[in-house]
């Protein structure tokens, strides 16, 4: 069964469609966005050597010409050297604005391909058909495209909303558990931020959603395609409510700047760290009660997600390092700094001045509790 989200943007709006066996229907859902059975498919060699048959199979089938543009698996390929040979291969295809490009792969290849296509003589159409959990519930969706730079991640990038995303739970199958682990961080975190109920739910159905449990994972899926949608809907441009959705994004964000954007963290467990760390930070601050950053911790940490540093290669880590870090993120505004911080599980807001220095202790208390030594 296919259930289908709509991100409510007027004339821009678009559905998420959700379920099985998309793949192989890719070319029924796309074909009527096209003026020409004309498209390039931007990937990356992992996902195609995976699915790459599948899509352009299905794209035949309907008689769409599907042109392979593919880059390294890794968040290496979000950088500006990436974005010019692709905008370059594409530009080789002659691609035209009645054409579109299919983005198919995870949040690194939905990103480089979604910045692509809104630069691309000034913007073309594109659509997602993401390919890991994590991108499937949240970074597919709602049009934030980058790349990054030795400065921080996402830093040059563009709001460019696709015209579908099609969300194949089959394919969530081939990624490893650490992945799948991963992708679950931005999920737990929809409850965390804004949905108690889910979040509880979260707490009894976790192991099952991370073992791909067709019922639970659909559900969690969806649910948190349904949040992300209305918020979207409301502030696409991150004006206002969209910013909770960085919820462990600016602990997260610090610490991937540490350990490289490599293989040693991923996204998603920077996520889980992240929040971890902003429900302390919150309760240090006296904003939220301690039992409920506990809570948080223990829901997060029940997949087997990290939620301290010294989980991590590389620590113990500077702190005055990673405040800096979070100087550069993108929601800094003349030198402040803003963090998704919580009042409650399920009750977060957006916190604008914090205190530098009331972070920096923090960070250090952060470092000495995990390594053992007396802060």
């Amino acid at each position: 069964m296919i259930q289908t989200v709509t991100v409510g943007l007027g004339d821009r709006a678009y559905e998420v469609r959700i379920g099985t066996g998309l793949l192989a229907q890719a070319g029924q859902h796309i074909r009527p966005l096209l003026k020409r059975g004309r498209t390039a498919i931007i990937s990356d060699e992992t996902v195609w050597r995976l699915h790459g048959a599948a899509l352009t199979g299905a794209l035949s089938a309907e008689g769409i010409s599907a042109t392979p543009v593919l880059v390294p698996a890794g968040e290496g390929s979000k950088s500006f050297d990436m974005l010019a040979r692709v905008s370059d291969d594409l530009l080789a295809l002659e691609l035209d604005r009645g054409d579109l490009i299919v983005a198919f792969g995870g949040g690194v290849v939905g990103d480089l391909a979604g910045f692509a296509a809104a630069i691309y003589k000034r913007g073309i159409d594109f659509v997602q058909i993401p390919t890991t959990l994590l991108a499937q519930v949240d970074s597919s969706v709602g049009g934030k495209t980058a790349i990054d730079t030795s400065r921080g991640k996402n830093l040059i990038g563009a709001f460019h909303q696709p015209r579908l995303v099609l969300a194949d739970l089959d394919v969530l199958s081939t990624l490893p558990a650490r992945e799948i682990r991963a992708g679950y961080a931005e999920i737990i975190k929809y409850g965390l931020l804004g949905d108690l109920d889910f979040f509880a739910w979260l707490e009894a159905h976790g192991g099952q959603v991370t073992a791909l449990a067709p019922d639970d994972l659909a559900l969690a899926v969806r649910r948190s395609v349904e949040m992300k949608a209305e918020i979207v809907a409301q502030d696409e441009r991150e004006a206002g409510r969209r910013a909770l959705l960085n919820l462990g994004h600016t602990f997260g964000h610090a610490l991937e700047a540490e350990c490289g954007y490599g293989e040693d963290l991923l996204h998603g467990e920077a996520v889980a760290i992240g929040m971890a760390q902003a429900f302390r930070f919150s309760a240090s601050q006296g904003l939220c009660a301690g039992q409920d950053a506990v809570r948080a911790e223990a829901a997060i940490a029940a997949v087997g997600l990290p939620v301290r540093m010294d989980a991590l290669p590389g620590h113990p880590f500077d702190s005055e390092k990673l405040l800096a870090h979070m100087g550069q993120d993108k929601k800094a505004e003349g030198g402040r700094l803003t963090f998704i911080l919580n009042r409650a599980l399920g009750e977060a807001f957006v916190a604008r001045d914090v205190d530098p220095e009331s972070v920096l202790q923090f960070l250090i208390a952060e470092g000495a509790r995990s390594t053992g030594a007396t802060a």
